[in-house]
C-alpha cells in the first residue's frame, strides 16, 4: 500500500489521516474548504485537540502526510466526511455520496474502500452499488468496508491507537483487507463482521450510552423536586456491585451520542421506544435547565429589585474541549438570553479564544461578577474555583457536586 487518502479533515479526519501518516504510510488528506487545507499544510490544526498539532508538524516535516482539496489516486481510500440531518431527524447521506463520486475516476481494482462516517444501516451497500452501476469493470474488483471510529475528544491520539475496532466489510476478503490497513497503526482488537453490523453496532454504541444518560437526567429531575442532591445519591446507588449510574448534566450534546440513536429511529419507528424517548428526555433536559435559569433570575429581581449579572459557564458539549455541535449549553444560553430584558449576562468558553454568536469572558472575571452561576459544562478549569456561598449557584453538571 504506497498512499492513503482521507476524504475529510474534520475531529475525525484529520486526526486519523495524521496518526495513519506517522505509522509510516504516504498520506493525502482532502477537504472541500481551502482554508482548513492551507492551515493544515501549515501545520496548524484549526481545532482543539491535545498533542494534534504537535504530531501534525511531525508527519509534515517527515512528507509522509499533505492536505489538497481534491483527492488523488491512491490504495485506499477513506470516507469521513459528516451525515448530517434533512427534515425529521432524517439522516442525510449527500456528503458520503458526492464523497464517493468524486473518487470514481479514480478507483483501480484492488484498491480498498472504507466508510468512517457514521451512517444509516446498507449505506455502505448503497455506495458499493453506486461505484459498481459507474463503473461497472470494477464489479468484484474493489474491497468495500465500513469501520467506525470510537475516540473520545481530548484523548483521541491514545484511543486511535489503542481502541478496539469493529471492521466490516462487504465481503470476508474486503474485512481483510481492511483490517490489514488498520494493523498499521491499530493497537487494540480488530474485530471482524460484516457492513451492516458494523454500521449498526456504531449507532447502538451511542443509543446504549444516550439511554443511559437520559436516566441520569431523569433522576435530576426527581432529584430537583424532591430536594435530593442527585451527585450524592448516584454516589451511594452506585455502591451497589451491579449498578452504575452516569453522571446528569446539561443535556446531550456532540455529533455522536446527541445525533446516531435518530439513524436507528429513523428507520425503525414502532420497534424504538425506549431509544426515541431517551432522545426526548435529554433534549428536553437542556430546556428545562433554560427554565430553571430564567426562573431564578426572575426570583432574583423580585427579592433584590434589580436585574442580576448571570455567568453562563461554558459552551462546549462536554468538558475541556472547544466542540459546540449540537451543544445543550449553547442552547442553554441562548434560549437564555433571548428571554432577558435588561440583565448582563457573561457567557464563558475557556476553550475557545472567540465566537461569532458570543462575546466571551474570562471564567474567573465571570465568576467574581456575577450573581447567578450557570455551571452548564464541567470544564476543568471551574473546578479550582471556590464554592461561593454570596452567589446563586445553578450547578448543572457537577463541578461542585455540593
Amino acid at each position: 500500500m504506497k498512499q492513503v487518502c482521507f476524504i475529510g479533515l474534520g475531529y475525525i479526519g484529520l486526526p486519523t489521516a495524521i496518526v495513519t501518516a506517522k505509522s509510516g504510510l504516504q498520506v493525502l488528506g482532502v477537504d472541500i474548504n481551502p482554508a482548513i487545507v492551507e492551515r493544515t499544510n501549515a501545520g496548524q490544526l484549526h481545532f482543539v485537540e491535545a498533542g494534534m498539532e504537535i504530531l501534525l508538524q511531525e508527519v509534515l516535516a517527515a512528507g509522509t502526510f499533505r492536505a489538497a482539496t481534491k483527492a488523488e489516486e491512491s490504495d485506499a481510500y477513506l470516507i469521513v466526511v459528516p451525515t448530517p440531518f434533512k427534515g425529521d431527524h432524517e439522516p442525510d447521506i449527500t456528503y458520503v455520496e458526492a464523497a464517493t463520486r468524486a473518487l470514481l475516476p479514480l478507483l483501480k481494482a484492488g484498491d480498498l474502500y472504507i466508510i468512517e462516517s457514521t451512517s444509516p444501516i446498507g449505506t455502505t451497500e448503497q455506495m458499493a452499488e453506486l461505484i459498481y452501476h459507474e463503473r461497472p469493470e470494477l464489479k468484484g474488483q474493489l474491497h468495500i468496508a465500513y469501520c467506525p471510529e470510537r475516540i473520545l475528544p481530548g484523548n483521541v491520539i491514545y484511543e486511535l491507537e489503542h481502541n478496539d475496532r469493529v471492521i466490516g466489510g462487504i465481503t470476508p476478503e474486503a474485512t481483510e483487507r481492511a483490517k490489514e490497513f488498520y494493523r498499521h497503526f491499530v493497537k487494540g482488537t480488530l474485530h471482524g463482521t460484516n457492513a451492516r453490523t458494523a454500521e449498526l453496532c456504531k449507532l447502538t454504541e451511542n443509543a446504549s450510552r444516550d439511554v443511559q444518560i437520559a436516566f441520569a437526567n431523569e433522576l435530576s429531575f426527581i432529584c430537583d423536586k424532591a430536594g435530593i442532591n442527585v451527585w450524592e445519591l448516584i454516589e451511594l446507588a452506585n455502591k451497589h456491585p451491579r449498578v452504575n449510574i452516569l453522571q446528569p448534566g446539561s443535556g446531550v450534546g456532540g455529533h455522536c451520542i446527541a445525533v446516531d440513536p435518530y439513524f436507528i429511529s429513523s428507520a425503525f419507528p414502532l420497534e424504538t421506544k425506549l431509544i426515541a424517548e431517551a432522545r426526548e428526555i435529554n433534549n428536553y433536559k437542556a430546556f428545562w435547565c433554560a427554565e430553571k435559569i430564567s426562573k431564578t433570575i426572575q426570583n432574583f429581581e423580585l427579592k433584590h429589585g434589580r436585574t442580576p449579572v448571570v455567568a453562563m459557564m461554558g459552551l462546549a458539549f462536554k468538558p475541556d474541549i472547544d466542540d459546540l455541535r449540537e451543544s445543550p449549553a449553547k442552547y442553554i444560553a441562548m434560549r437564555v438570553m433571548q428571554g432577558l430584558n435588561n440583565a448582563e449576562v457573561l457567557i464563558v468558553e475557556p476553550n475557545v479564544s472567540e465566537h461569532k454568536t458570543f462575546k466571551l469572558t474570562d471564567y474567573r472575571e465571570a465568576y467574581e461578577q456575577a450573581d447567578i452561576v450557570a455551571f452548564l459544562t464541567a470544564h476543568t478549569p471551574f473546578k479550582s474555583l471556590e464554592y461561593r456561598t454570596d452567589k446563586v449557584i445553578l450547578d448543572f453538571c457537577g463541578v461542585f457536586k455540593k
